[in-house]
């Protein structure tokens, strides 16, 4: 088979596990904090806005943790996602190297944010919840949040960064026709929502105010648990079917990839695909793994890592992450989804111990990157999976440059078919390189909680 293009895994090869990267690292994650006492959390700090099973799988360090039929029957609707061979791009670039994506646009919700709002629908369902609240950037975890719902008969309610609510009706209209509430955030329904009005009437909103309002709600109701998108372990693990599929197709393909890149918003994109490589990278193998964030919104590459809050109204624990601070308000750029100012705990636990390499791009040369790739391999990426597109292109004219032919392996996270506005206004000379403020950065890190 190493001469086709798809390589696509039959059903019966859908993994039936989620791989646990705590279980593997050399020095385990620092344990999140209790903001009151600076103890680390117990299951009963997490249980006001988290169903029991959710908790205990932010907290294993098993290896292999089960996925209930009931959710691999659901993944069966899209999942084995294809691994594509961009032979298209390949030429067109006239390098060396070897591209492959692993894509996650073939989903009910067009992401690969099903992945892990299948199983905590489910787990919520289990423990008898009638209500998910959470937020979103660009609307893919809402979307995705909404269409398990449905599945699951749980209402859901979806906090959508103000910036983004404007900026992309149609994700709205999905989560509504999958029957959730969409709310513009900061919104008055909420004290954290109000709180920033107050001080902003004109916010654009950002992923840790969303958060708070999200949070503040199931935290003041019985009925009501919180979900989330990503950053926390639980999210990151049942994203690594991703990874798990795409060994078995690179099997198939008759080779392993020299790097592997995804986008780094909160983490749980690069979390799915690279996760089960990075266990192959403790053992020994030689594979690069590359984190490509926003540099409006620099987390990795710009930020402390530092124990901070999740959100911005300080409802969360503490979680030692690469930060800009809680209260950093990104520009409002089209990568909606990577508007965050936090990472991934383990993700960033990763760039510590040098298991991971970091890069950061502005909008403009994401776009001109997705540009090129669908035009020659004929799908539009989403504004957030450009960045690793851009990634994987330069890799690949590195390979041309060098006169090697790696192989390199991306994570193409979603379409941006609800996105065509950001690629309307790219071609209209719209958009422009957004920088951050420093000045408000440096205000937002002199902020950080003082530790110890």
């Amino acid at each position: 088979m190493t001469d086709s293009t798809k390589y696509l895994l039959p059903e019966d090869k859908l993994p039936k596990a989620w791989y646990n990267l705590a279980a593997d690292l050399p020095v385990p994650l620092p344990p999140p904090l209790h903001p009151g006492t600076g103890q680390p959390i117990g299951p009963d700090d997490l249980a006001p806005i988290f169903p029991m099973a959710v908790i205990a799988q932010e907290v294993s360090t098993e290896r292999w943790i089960d996925i209930p039929e009931p959710v691999r029957e659901v993944y069966r609707l899209w999942r084995p996602s294809p691994l594509i061979r961009a032979r298209r791009l390949e030429k067109v670039l006239g390098t060396p190297a070897k591209i492959f994506f692993k894509y996650e646009g073939v989903s009910p919700a067009g992401s690969h944010k099903p992945n892990t709002a299948v199983p905590q629908a489910f787990y919520n369902q289990q423990e008898g919840i009638r209500k998910l609240s959470t937020e979103t950037g660009a609307g893919q975890w809402g979307s995705s949040l909404a269409f398990a719902g449905s599945l699951f008969g749980l209402e859901v309610q979806v906090f959508m960064v103000k910036i983004s609510y404007h900026q992309k009706p149609y994700r709205r209209a999905l989560m509504e026709t999958y029957g959730a509430t969409c709310i513009a955030s900061p919104s008055p329904l909420t004290n954290a929502g109000r709180a920033i009005l107050d001080a902003d009437p004109d916010s654009h909103g950002s992923l840790g105010i969303a958060i708070s309002e999200a949070v503040e709600v199931a935290a003041t109701r019985d009925d009501t648990k919180y979900a989330l998108g990503s950053v926390l372990n639980h999210v990151c693990l049942h994203q690594t079917v991703i990874g798990e599929e795409a060994m078995l197709q690179m099997e198939m393909a008759g080779t392993t990839p020299d790097v592997v890149v995804a986008c780094t918003g909160g983490g749980s994109n690069f979390a799915g695909l690279a996760f089960p490589y990075v266990r192959e990278k403790i053992k020994g193998a030689k594979v690069r793994l590359v984190g490509v964030e926003p540099a409006s919104c620099p987390t990795l590459t710009k930020g402390t890592y530092a124990y901070d809050f999740g959100d911005t109204g300080h409802l969360t624990p503490l979680v030692k992450m690469h930060t800009l601070g809680s209260t950093f308000m990104p520009p409002g750029t089209h990568a909606g989804g990577l508007r965050y100012h936090g990472m991934a705990p383990m993700v960033s636990h990763l760039k510590e111990l040098g298991l991971m390499e970091a890069r950061s791009y502005h909008q403009t040369e994401c776009f001109a990157a997705a540009v090129a790739f669908t035009r020659a391999e004929g799908i539009v990426p989403a504004p957030e999976s450009s960045h690793a597109v851009k990634a994987a292109i330069d890799e690949a004219l590195r390979c041309k440059a060098e006169g090697k032919a790696e192989t390199i392996l991306f994570n193409l996270s979603g379409h941006g078919h609800f996105d065509m506005q950001a690629y309307t206004d790219y071609f209209a000379g719209k958009l422009t390189d957004l920088d951050y403020s420093e000045a408000d950065l440096d205000a937002a890190l002199s902020a950080l909680p003082k530790m110890g």
